[in-house]
């Protein structure tokens, strides 16, 4: 055969394995872009929760002078989700964290009296607090990246709550703390990211209102003021469907 020839037979060959090649690579994509991951979702990853904590004044006998303010640390906990998808671009999410030890901080003067106030620990307590959050999903269900918005409504139980000897002290003795359940909206911005085999990760920015009304109960004597914990929640999480 002759040179001429063979570049002939040799540029084909390798042009129909190229075009083979293209042709794989093109039904590998739309094969994981078209496996089906299911309707149902569980996930598992990290809450890290950020409060900006507003307050009114202390109402009741014996309130110090001064203002008197409060915080709350800032904490990390376990984030678990369950989605289930409503056609194709949305889906309900019911999502809560494992409930966290919240610590509340004084802010204000450095002493109520002769006792430390500013930054001391003044109580602790536990929170239960779900969320139902309905989420409009853009793009194509088959995307690799799916932003999505969702609106809903958060709901939180505080139990567990307990003054702090820092707290009693600035009290006037030992006090018992209840604070009333809450409901508010919660509003959520995220991005899924597509694996294979029925694996997404998700990153996700959520803000809610949770407000409360604090009693507490130092020997008979009631003090009260009303709560917005305004927490903020980033969440970065694994998810399953099937």
């Amino acid at each position: 055969m002759k040179p001429f020839a063979l570049r002939m037979l040799f540029s084909r060959a390798s042009a129909s394995t190229l075009a083979a090649g293209v042709l794989l690579a093109c039904s590998a994509v739309t094969t994981a872009h078209g496996e089906d991951y299911g309707p149902n979702t569980v996930r598992l990853g990290l809450y890290a929760v950020f409060y900006h904590v507003s307050a009114d004044p202390l109402s009741g006998p014996f309130v110090p002078p001064g203002e008197l303010k409060l915080d709350v640390k800032n904490v990390e906990t376990p984030y678990l989700a369950y989605t289930r998808d409503i056609g194709s671009h949305f889906n309900a999410e019911l999502a809560f964290g494992l409930p966290p030890l919240t610590k509340t901080v004084a802010r204000g003067p450095a002493t109520v009296g002769s006792v430390p106030y500013d930054g001391q620990v003044i109580s602790t307590a536990r929170w239960f607090s779900p969320s139902l959050v309905f989420n409009y999903l853009f793009l194509s269900p088959h995307s690799l990246i799916r932003p999505y918005l969702g609106v809903g409504l958060n709901y939180t139980h505080f139990y567990d709550r307990q003054s702090t000897p820092a707290g009693n002290a600035v009290a006037g003795g030992p006090t018992e703390l209840s604070l009333q359940d809450s409901f508010g909206p919660v509003g959520t911005l995220g991005v899924r990211f597509r694996l294979a085999h029925s694996f997404s990760a998700y990153l996700s920015y959520s803000f809610s209102r949770v407000h409360t009304h604090l009693q507490a109960n130092t020997l008979g004597e009631i003090r009260t003021t009303n709560v917005n914990f305004g927490p903020e929640a980033l969440v970065a999480a694994v998810g399953y469907s099937f």
